[in-house]
């Protein structure tokens, strides 16, 4: 484990980078800023290692930009509509940080505070304590999310909370991925364990309607490259700009399910997404523009990196027909994402 400082917030705040890996050479680095990971460093065929998510090299690049690179999102993942929501007959209005919505936890969320740090043999610990009325959320908040690194070249995220008051609740990891190291994300090929999605408006928020992927561009029942149907003629990509949309995982039970699979044919690097959470937001940067300068002066342009946000459905605590994001006093959040790493022969 390494640690060295990075930093320090507007406040004088001092940030901290942890860098741990594996006897494969795997490593991950992550800073107390947002949880952030900043690197992720893997094998790809012949055994060369790169660095699979996009990033930047200072701890002010992270404060240039608003998209959220490796950030920890809450207290909500995703939109809710209008910044509302009616829990248990009280209103509860939101910061509202995209147009008239909420995005991410609002306007300081998850990804803008510095987390405390726990260090164990094979990777941290963040905590955070979120109080009541947070960006208009009820209840204090106290949050734990676990990196570890094991030796099958797996970095498991176990997320957990409670709340002195019921609030909403849905945690993720927002790294954006790109397995090539550089350029766009197009000839990624990825394959989703999702029958069904949630079609979106305008504004990029679920109707409440669960869709069948077959026979639409939403259809990675079976391997496809993400730039094979991402401009056919679709009113959801032509509203998302792409893909920016939440699948519902298919599974058995309430452990973990196998989510996605990613494979860059250059470099052979794969990964595959496991999750308790019943959904996967595929983000493929439709908003990136070549704005944030990232590391070594690269600039993230346009489909740069693909985010596979684990996660309950966006809007959820607007709409009961969604499974429940809602935590209650007497009971404790418990989430878990694994993200493995490999190469394809």
């Amino acid at each position: 484990m390494k640690r060295e400082p990075f930093g320090k917030t507007a406040d004088g705040t001092a940030v901290e980078l942890f860098t741990f890996d594996n006897a494969h050479g795997t490593e991950c680095s992550v800073m107390s800023y947002g949880g952030t990971i900043v690197s992720l460093r893997t094998r790809g065929r012949g055994g060369a290692l790169g660095d699979i998510v996009l990033g930047c090299d200072t701890l002010a690049g992270y404060f240039a930009q608003q998209a959220y690179l490796g950030a920890l999102i809450g207290r909500c993942a995703n939109r809710i509509t209008g910044g509302r929501f009616v829990l248990d007959g009280k209103t509860y209005t939101l910061a509202r940080n995209q147009g008239q919505d909420h995005l991410h936890g609002g306007r300081r969320g998850f990804d803008k505070v510095v987390w405390q740090a726990e260090l164990f043999e094979t990777g941290i610990t963040l905590r955070h304590s979120s109080p009541d009325g947070d960006e208009g959320y009820p209840g204090a908040l106290q949050v734990a999310v676990r990196y570890a690194l094991s030796e099958a070249d797996e970095l498991m995220v176990q997320y957990e909370a409670t709340s002195t008051a019921p609030t909403p609740v849905n945690l993720t990891q927002h790294s954006y991925f790109n397995l090539a190291g550089s350029g766009a994300v197009l000839d990624h090929e990825l394959q989703l364990d999702a029958d069904y999605f949630t079609p979106v408006g305008a504004n990029l928020i679920p109707t409440g309607v669960v869709a069948p992927v077959a026979d639409t561009p939403f259809d990675f029942r079976s391997p496809h490259r993400i730039g094979e149907r991402i401009a056919a003629t679709d009113q959801q990509l032509q509203f998302a700009g792409g893909y920016d949309h939440n699948f519902v995982i298919r599974r058995t039970d309430s452990g973990l399910a196998p989510a996605a699979h990613v494979r860059e044919p250059a470099s052979g690097r794969t990964l595959d997404v496991f999750t308790t959470e019943p959904g996967v937001q595929l983000y493929t940067g439709n908003f990136l523009d070549g704005s944030i300068i990232g590391k070594g002066d690269q600039r993230y342009g346009h489909r740069a990196g693909l985010c596979l946000e684990t996660q309950h459905y966006p809007d959820s605590p607007n709409r009961p027909e969604f499974p429940s994001i809602i935590l209650r006093p007497d009971r404790q959040y418990r989430s878990r994402t694994v993200f493995k790493f490999g190469v394809a022969s």
